[in-house]
Parts: structure tokens; sequence; C-alpha cells
């Protein structure tokens, strides 16, 4: 069923964040999606919010007015009694109102892929987001793929199919455009009646808890980064030495700072192949500095000086060895247990009808087998905590000590047994 675009609606006023903070304690759930802006930015640009409250019993008939007191907009049946937009470029909006709703842990949250959304609701409204879930994740555990897109989910369980024209626009640009509203409003609308779908499946599988859990760890999501640490994301970082690796956290220290203060994404300040080099070869000039490949005459004219003397604190810096918890080098004779841990989480994955990316990835894999054939304590993977433990975590480990083995049954299906 192809559903035909919203009318477009205005945008909230300032007066309607507490009415529709009103009715989301009331009804108990509020459904929230967001636009935002991050090309050319060192962090992403809140553009737009768009919420849904569901229809409280005996409210009466379920309909949307404007932000304006204009003509109100029939919903169908089923779907959200009240959906706005809310413009935080807007300087008249307080969002204080709604952001102490979404750290109501009384009000459920529904998003779709919605770690985002969190980390930006949570820096830009200076908020907390409790008692979330979210669509995708929930997806995962009711037998769908755990990277569904919205559009595919509305289809696959709404039977549902919402053009996505508006999708790659500039948000940031006033006034929006009917077509940009329309889509963030047809965007929301659905959430809530996908989110109850869901639920409903996953309560009869005896899975809903499990997905709650999951979507528990969204909850603290954060695009913050702490300059300090930024060194930890680099490309090869574990292939320098340890003296290198100082130098590496300075520049690295440096360019998230900069990048910081002058608002732009950090490959424009200093590229990641560049930086990395650069620690490697320590320059002491400007000449030694040039000789490095990738760093455009622009970025070397500009910030040459605090380059080298990035170098220079990194070199006075004590060396920075390997430390426990860091990744550990692969290692050939790894591959076959991890590949052996794969068919098993596998095998497992489809008698549960789980989306198998729930369960473990090839580094948490990885990291369990290298963990096992050193003989060194478990490592914090999230495939040997909470659920996953029960599910898979315990078999997985006898499996790795040859307590249990895999083989091939009738039907061509993996039959696992205890030795």
């Amino acid at each position: 069923m192809t559903v035909a675009r919203s009318a477009p609606a205005s945008l909230a006023a300032p007066s309607d964040l507490l009415a529709i903070a009103d009715q989301a304690r009331t009804a108990g759930q509020l459904g929230i999606d967001t636009e935002f802006m991050s090309e050319g930015r060192y962090r992403a640009l809140l553009c737009l919010v768009s919420v849904a409250v569901p229809a409280v019993p005996g409210a009466g008939a379920a309909s949307d007015a404007d932000g304006d007191g204009g003509q109100a907009a029939e919903i169908p049946v089923g779907l959200p009694k009240r959906v706005e937009l809310i413009d935080p470029l807007d300087e008249r909006i307080d969002p204080a109102p709604l952001a102490t709703v979404l750290a109501d842990p009384r009000v459920e949250v529904i998003v779709h892929a919605g770690r985002q959304d969190v980390a930006l609701l949570r820096r830009v409204w200076q908020t907390e987001v409790t008692n979330l879930f979210d669509t995708q994740i929930a997806a995962g555990f009711a037998g769908f793929g755990a990277q569904t897109g919205y559009g595919g989910l509305l289809l696959d369980v709404l039977g549902l199919r919402l053009p996505k024209s508006a999708s790659f626009t500039r948000w940031d640009v006033r006034p929006l455009t009917a077509e940009q509203v329309g889509y963030s409003r047809d965007d929301v609308i659905h959430l809530l009646p996908l989110a109850s779908d869901l639920q409903q499946r996953l309560a009869v599988t005896g899975r809903l808890e499990w997905a709650r859990e999951e979507c528990r760890r969204l909850e603290g999501s954060s695009d913050e980064r702490d300059p300090d640490l930024a060194w930890q994301r680099l490309p090869r970082i574990g292939q320098l030495n340890p003296a290198a690796r100082a130098v590496a956290r300075e520049l690295a220290a440096w360019r998230e700072r900069t990048a910081a203060e002058e608002d732009r994404p950090v490959g424009s300040v200093l590229a990641d192949a560049s930086l990395v080099e650069i620690a490697k070869r320590r320059p002491a000039s400007f000449q030694a500095l040039e000789r490095t490949r990738g760093i455009p005459p622009a970025t070397l004219r500009r910030r040459s000086a605090a380059v080298l003397d990035a170098v220079l604190r990194g070199m006075d810096a004590e060396p920075l060895p390997l430390e426990n918890g860091e990744r550990i080098e692969a290692n050939p004779a790894d591959a076959p247990l991890i590949a052996l841990g794969e068919a098993l989480v596998r095998a497992r994955a489809l008698d549960a009808g789980l989306a198998y990316e729930l369960i473990a990835t090839r580094t948490d894999l990885a990291q369990i087998v290298a963990a096992v054939r050193r003989g060194r304590p478990e490592p914090p993977t999230r495939t040997l905590r909470g659920w996953r433990r029960s599910l898979i975590g315990e078999e997985l480990l006898e499996l790795l000590a040859g307590k249990r083995s895999l083989a091939i049954g009738p039907g061509g299906r993996m039959v696992i047994t205890q030795n």
C-alpha cells in the first residue's frame, strides 16, 4: 500500500511544546525523529525535530492542529493524535518542556535507528533520553534484518510504502519547503504503530525484554569527543611504536580542538593518513614536514607551526605503550577458530529467529578467540554479556575449550553436541 504524501503542516509555535509535553506524559509515549546537517561541520547541526503523540483513550477524535491555530488536518484512526514539527533553529523555541519528557522514565520514547537522534538531542537540548525503544533494533529481534531501513520496515511490517523524496535536502535553509515538511511529518507519523506491531510480535516470542535491553544501550549515545582520546580512532595506530604513538596523541588532540574551534570536519584540518605519517617520522622543521605526502600547500602555510609544536610536545611526553583492552594483532592461527565460532553463532541465530549481527561481530569473535588461545581473561565484548551470554556466549566458550563439537546432521543442518 502506497501512502500519499500528507498535507503540509506549519511548524510548531512556542506555545505548542507545553501541550505536546502534557499529551506525551498522559499517553506515556512519544515518537521522535530528527533532521540534521553534518556536511562541513565539526558536529552535526540539529535542524528539525518531528514528534508524534498517541491518542489517549476517551480523548475524542484524532486530529492534528497546526502550530498557528489553523485548520486541523484529519489523521486516520490508528495513527498518532498529534504530530508536530519543531524548529530548533528558531530562537523563540524553548525545548525545555519536551527535553524534560525525554528524560522521564515513565514516557516511552520511540525512534528508528536513533543513535544519532539521541546524541543530538542530548547535546543540543541538554537532556537525557530514557525508556528508549528503537524500531530498527527491535526488527532484528523479530526476524527482520538488523540494519533494516525505515521505509523497508514499514513495507515489511505494516505494508506501507512511503516516498523518500526529501531525505537529501538542505535542512538548514529556511523556509522549509512543503515537500520537506510533508516528508518529516510522514517520517514520524508511522513510528508509533510500527513500534506497537513489533512489540506485539516480540511479546509472543519472548524476545521483548531482550530488545528493550539492547535499546537501553543507545540511551548514552553521544557525539561529544574527548580530544585526549582522539588518537585511539586513528587508522594503523597499533602499528606505531610507543614514541610515535605519543606524538600521534598530541597531534590528534590538537586537530580535534582546532576542528571544534573552527567548526569544521577534523579531516579538513589534517587528514588521518598524513597525521599518522607525521607521527611516524616526527619532523622537526618545515622542510621535513613538507616532505610528508597528502598535506595541501595551504595547510602547510597555515598550520605548520602548530603541527610542529604538537610533534615536539609528543616527543617530550612519555612513550605510549600498548595497554590491556586494545586490539590484539591478528594471528593467522586464529582464523579457523573465528570461522568455527561464526558458524555456531549463525546456527543459533537462525534457531532463535534473530539477526546474526545482533549477537556478534567478527571483531567480537576475534577478541574472544584471541583471549582463549592466549589464556587471557574474557574480553569485555557484548557477546559474553547479558542475554547474549545466555543464548550463545557460554556455548561459544565451551566450543573453543573443546567441550562442544559441530557437525552436519540430517537435512544439511548444523548439529551441536557436547563432548
